[in-house]
């Protein structure tokens, strides 16, 4: 035993400095795969920035900045006339209209689930959402095409209309003639797309609240309303913003089930009954057939909608570090 006990001690700092040596290098490693990992998300959005900057640089030297007020948009004339104004209207009316809509169910969807749902109807509710996010937005596309596009046409705007109708701001907004193909019925097909995403970070963040803090508003005599509104959602709002923002990210990309059912008109209307066209279903649309300025004017909306993203997650961002620092002091 002695001398098996002078063997390991003599082997001990030799082994002890080789383990050392592979746990270096392994740490070394490991840091610059995460480091390159990170930097090459950057390098990936910089390529992507300069990419649309030099596609889009013929229209931006043709068209200047009057390309984000003009409303035409006739690529086959003689020179080609592009505006950008018709496709950013329709971009920012169907996402507004959509998150004015998901907001509210949403969040009261994840109310039900975390505060009033029996435990038994949770799982199938909670399953039914997550389904909703996983279908494949051509489907939204071909459904609100064939299905709830004539539902609209033929039943909910001609009743919208009739109720508005000779009321001020609100019958120019609600005007007729109903349509298969609209604003409305793009911004109702978003707003299901993204009500997964708002509801399931809500249920998620609902779930965060101490018990011990709505125990105690109930043992105080507050009502679930009383407790969701002065209690759940003030302590959990920098996630329920987090996650408006992302389905407003969400709704200001999607392409194909907007292109169904937004009819593609460059003109803009006061009515969200009224066809229209958006940033990525203008680029859908048309960029397969496009070429020289035309083709550029499409990739300068996109350069459009990259920025319009931007900005929105910017704000986002700014918006929540006040409401935590807020909440530190």
């Amino acid at each position: 035993m002695a001398v098996e006990s002078n063997v390991i001690d003599a082997a001990g700092p030799y082994d002890r400095a080789k383990a050392l040596s592979a746990f270096k290098l392994g740490d070394v490693t490991f840091y610059w795969i995460t480091r390159l990992s990170a930097i090459s998300v950057l390098l990936i959005l910089g390529g992507i920035i300069i990419s649309l900057i030099v596609g889009a640089f013929p229209a931006i030297k043709e068209y200047g900045i009057s390309f984000l007020w003009t409303q035409r948009w006739a690529p086959s004339a003689d020179p080609p006339v592009l505006g950008a104004l018709g496709p950013i209207y329709g971009t920012l009316v169907t996402s507004f209209i959509a998150m004015l809509i998901a907001i509210p169910v949403g969040l009261g969807i994840a109310i039900f689930l975390t505060e009033l749902c029996p435990q038994w109807l949770r799982r199938p509710i909670g399953m039914a959402v997550e389904l909703l996010a996983g279908i494949p937005s051509i489907i939204y596309g071909m459904w609100g095409f064939f299905v709830l596009g004539p539902f609209l046409a033929n039943t909910f705007q001609p009743f919208m209309i009739r109720v508005f109708d000779g009321v001020p701001v609100l019958g120019a907004i609600f005007a007729g003639p109903p349509s298969y193909l609209s604003l409305f019925n793009a911004a109702l097909i978003l707003a299901i797309m993204v009500l997964p995403f708002i509801t399931s970070i809500s249920v998620d963040v609902f779930k965060t609240v101490p018990p011990v803090l709505k125990e105690a508003a109930y043992g105080v005599g507050c009502t679930t309303w009383e407790v969701v509104r002065s209690v759940v959602i003030p302590y959990t709002r920098v996630g329920i913003i987090g996650g408006v923002m992302l389905a407003l990210g969400r709704a200001l990309g999607e392409t194909m089930a907007v292109t169904f059912i937004i009819g593609n008109s460059f003109r803009i209307s006061s009515s969200i009954f009224a066809p229209g066209t958006t940033i990525s279903a203008a680029i859908a649309s048309e960029f397969a057939e496009s070429d020289g300025l035309h083709q550029s004017g499409l990739i300068l909306l996109g350069l459009l909608l990259f920025v319009l993203t931007f900005f929105v997650l910017a704000a986002a961002r700014l918006m929540l570090m006040r409401l935590e620092t807020k909440a530190g002091k």
